[in-house]
């Protein structure tokens, strides 16, 4: 069962994993197996090997668990090939991109990332490719095996039936909620004051004065304001709509008038475009909310909490007309965890001004209008309510049916996936050299083909 969950697990922690591995030295080299027509060499291990310990992601791995994982990835790029699956040279270039820019800010910046390598991130880049070619073609060919895989409600009660009870999951204790959020109007005069203070940086800049010093000096972007307002790189998705609309539509040089978006007011400055990838400086204000504003806000939600008390309209009712948040807005307001793909919430790991929220509220109740920020910093009220708390308990099919039906399916598609290793491993050559590692009991089934 072990080896079965290894395999699920290859498609989303062993693939991003291997990008830091990619580009590191190479290790004392060897053949340690072929499989089809694919080589796996001792620094293959090697590489992996470290950078599963070096991350500490849970237990750690050993040699002859990577061993199997790289056998299992050549068995999928093998069979991929026969089977004619593969993945375009822009799926590929795209997923490089974003594991670059996922990769600069765990760094810091682009520089600290070059240095960290000792190389460009162009040379970084094609360090990558063929590497992520494999990784996500065998991804594709894992998903092509499991592809339409299922489990009926009496496969998930037989799967829980059959659970030892002592590996039955604890679950800690948990809520459901839903919120109602306002955010405060800006005046007129807030926002013209900021349109204003654009205009004059950007008649300065086309006159002469540096946009990297005044991004410095004036941007409340803290993504980019240290270093000058830049961004490289930027490909579309990655930016608000009314951002890219404005950006991917300048000319070499050319700086915007100021914009709006949900995060302020922008002038943007294209530096450099490679057919659907830019490189840019931003300067962005944000207009600033008085007291006024805040307070209007609070007393609009507490007019609407009060409504829903005197019975003039439901929860649910209210956030569909009332609320701003376009993530619960027409869910009537439900707060879904996208972590674990349902509306439980671990109290341990709600924020702290949540948790002091609802800490004191019983099953239905509402808080008062409380001040608080978005996840993008967005000055905001809301009332939340407790739709419900459930103790920590052993997991049971009545609370927990869509998290038991998750390892229920994790199980069954660990299965086929097993059964179609060993049925493949029927008809594919594979040679395993003896020697590197003391690997016979991980390797049985690998070993077996091995005559």
């Amino acid at each position: 069962m072990q080896l079965k969950k290894a395999h699920l697990l290859y498609t989303s922690v062993f693939t991003f994993l291997a990008v830091f591995a990619s580009a590191q030295p190479q290790t004392v080299d060897g053949v340690t197996a072929i499989v089809g027509g694919d080589v796996i060499l001792k620094s293959d291990i090697e590489e992996q090997y470290d950078v599963f310990n070096r991350q500490n992601f849970g237990k750690p791995v050993t040699y002859c668990e990577v061993f199997e994982e790289l056998l299992f990835q050549k068995l999928l790029i093998h069979h991929a090939a026969i089977d004619s699956i593969s993945v375009g040279e822009e799926e590929v270039e795209a997923n490089m991109d974003r594991r670059i820019q996922q990769l600069i800010m765990q760094m810091g910046d682009q520089k600290k990332l070059e240095d960290f390598y000792e190389k460009s991130v162009v040379e970084i880049k094609e360090d990558m490719r063929t590497l992520i070619k494999e990784q996500l073609t065998a991804q594709r060919m894992q998903m092509t095996v499991v592809e339409g895989i299922e489990v009926t409600p009496s496969e998930v009660r037989e799967y829980y039936e059959n659970l030892q009870e002592d590996s039955i999951p604890l679950i800690s204790a948990e809520v459901e909620l839903s919120q109602i959020v306002k955010f405060p109007e800006l005046s007129e005069e807030a926002e013209q004051e900021v349109i204003t203070k654009l205009k004059e940086l950007k008649g300065r800049i086309e006159n002469g004065t540096s946009f990297s010093s005044m991004a410095i000096l004036y941007s409340e972007d803290p993504g980019s304001n240290k270093k000058g307002g830049e961004y490289q790189g930027i490909q579309r998705g990655v930016f608000v709509k009314e951002f890219e609309a404005v950006a991917f539509n300048l000319r070499k040089g050319e700086i915007s008038d100021p914009f709006k978006t949900e995060f302020g007011y922008h002038i943007v400055q294209l530096l450099e475009k490679r057919g659907e990838e830019l490189d840019l400086r931003h300067i962005l204000i944000k207009p600033k909310l008085t007291q006024e504003n805040l307070q209007e806000a609070k007393n609009f939600l507490d007019s609407v909490s009060a409504a829903i008390a005197n019975g003039e309209m439901t929860f649910e009712e209210a956030s569909r007309r009332f609320s701003d948040d376009e993530q619960t807005r027409f869910n009537g307001g439900q707060m879904s965890n996208f972590q674990s793909g349902n509306n439980k919430f671990e109290v341990s790991q709600l924020d702290r001004g949540l948790f002091g929220l609802i800490n004191a509220l019983t099953d239905g109740e509402i808080s008062e209008a409380t001040f608080y920020r978005t996840e993008d910093q967005r000055e905001a009220f809301r009332i939340v309510r407790l739709d419900a708390k459930y103790e920590p308990h052993r997991a049971n099919l009545d609370l927990d049916f869509t998290r038991i039906k998750g390892f229920a399916l994790q199980q069954k598609q660990a299965k086929t996936v097993e059964e179609w290793k060993e049925e493949k491993l029927a008809d594919t050559f594979v040679k395993i050299n003896e020697g590197y590692y003391d690997c016979d009991d991980a390797l049985n089934s690998w070993n077996s083909n091995n005559d």
